[in-house]
């Protein structure tokens, strides 16, 4: 499938007050530049193209809504440093680099938030509160030494704590050990990413509730289908993360995996007095199997766990596992159950290294977010967009890696089940 179908709602959008969505597209349409995807990556993309050429038309197309979607699924956390799977004490240059790049897109996507605010009288919740990683067993202690090296190495500021300090700012004694770092921003990532999207060009198009079905080359122009219509561009770009590949592109790199989500109904006050000193946390675990964890500042909890290859779960085993997973770290939990549970797609590569470039004549993509495409896909797209207008950018594949080749099916799912029982075996205390 070219997109995800959810059949859960998104819990961060259930939040918010109901948007209007932009009608979806219902005729043929001829403009400068198609994108398809409506994400981080997407609007990065479009309101780049538009401050580069502001003569020419721009075109978004999204499968859902705003908000609704992807980029309102994750878990909030906007990261302006690496993530712990590129700590490299080794690479330090090339991660000062990434580093550098990383904290100036997250100081641009703070000044267009508050853009936003000061224009519509809005409160948006995104604030620099910084996050935690903690571990629980050898598996765990054994990565967060590794990012505790990075850190050193990079000189970066960080707090190393321990189960009793953990215990005193978090409310649980779940973790043996963990380090603060304040180089994080957490999110209502629905609220933000709708801010974003409400600062696009009034030259950009957007449908919403518009899969993009098939691309194809006619002549010098790229035709998009979608259900309702085709849209013809000179230029094509895929911020549609793993599903480009049932476009076509990338599919011998690129798979959607699925992660799940819940979010606790607000706490009552005296709940809260005895769960920790902080009210407004998040949580990485140092196992890539591990849960993800927020206190939010309406006094909720959420959890982000399991993995499932190119398809959601059930609803009710979803409930069951992310509240067993939530029990066992906060205990007085237990009785609280879920407001909401919900899945995302990630767009997963083997190595973790991004497909990024001009892949065709003028057909550009961005993919393989590997869980972290906030700040760093919208990074990518800006990035693209510049390539794409013939500017000197960074070396992409030198600072975020090229996505390796992965086998074809059946092999592939084979390979995912194995490495993924395999590492819930040997990270089964930090699930």
């Amino acid at each position: 499938m070219s997109h995800p179908n959810y059949q859960l709602d998104c819990g961060w959008n259930a939040l918010l007050a109901p948007r209007v969505p932009r009608p979806a597209l219902q005729q043929d349409l001829d403009t400068d530049v198609a994108i398809i995807g409506a994400g981080w990556t997407g609007i990065a993309a479009a309101r780049r193209w538009q401050e580069l050429s502001p003569g020419d038309s721009v075109t978004l197309l999204d499968s859902s809504e705003i908000g609704e979607g992807n980029p309102g699924r994750n878990s909030g956390f906007l990261l302006s440093i690496a993530l712990a799977e590129d700590a490299n004490p080794s690479q330090l240059e090339r991660m000062a680099l990434c580093n550098r790049l990383t904290g100036d897109t997250m100081a641009q996507i703070m000044a267009d938030v508050e853009r936003y605010c000061a224009q519509t009288g809005e409160t948006v919740d995104l604030q620099r509160t910084g996050t935690y990683r903690a571990a629980a067993s050898s598996a765990g202690l054994r990565s967060l030494n590794n990012y505790r090296a990075f850190l050193q190495a990079a000189g970066l500021p960080f707090t190393e704590l321990d189960r009793n300090a953990l215990r005193e700012r978090l409310g649980s004694n779940f973790y043996a050990e963990g380090l603060y770092s304040p180089d994080c921003y957490l999110a209502q990532p629905a609220a933000v990413i709708r801010a974003l999207a409400a600062q696009l060009s009034k030259d950009t198009q957007l449908f919403e509730n518009t899969p993009a079905l098939e691309i194809t080359r006619v002549g010098q122009r790229w035709r998009v289908k979608t259900p309702g219509g085709h849209v013809s561009c000179r230029q094509l770009i895929l911020a549609n993360n793993a599903f480009a590949k049932d476009l076509g592109i990338g599919g011998s790199r690129l798979v959607a995996m699925y992660t799940f989500a819940g979010l606790t109904p607000p706490l009552a006050a005296a709940q809260l007095d005895a769960l920790g000193t902080d009210a407004n946390w998040g949580l990485l675990p140092t196992h890539r199997l591990g849960s993800t964890l927020r206190r939010t500042v309406d006094g909720r909890f959420m959890i982000r766990s399991m993995h499932s290859y190119e398809k959601e779960l059930p609803r009710a085993h979803i409930e069951t596992e992310l509240a067993r997973r939530l029990n066992s770290r906060f205990p007085s939990l237990r009785q609280t159950g879920f407001d909401k549970v919900w899945g995302g797609a990630v767009g997963f590569t083997y190595n973790g290294g991004a497909l990024w470039g001009e892949v065709k004549p003028n057909l550009h993509i961005s993919a393989g977010c590997n869980g972290g495409g906030t700040v760093k896909g919208t990074l990518l797209g800006r990035l693209l967009v510049d390539k794409a207008h013939g500017l000197d950018v960074p070396d992409v594949p030198r600072l975020f890696g090229r996505a390796s080749w992965m086998p074809p099916e059946p092999l592939r799912v084979i390979g995912f089940k194995f490495a993924s029982t395999l590492e819930s075996w040997q990270g089964r205390h930090e699930l």
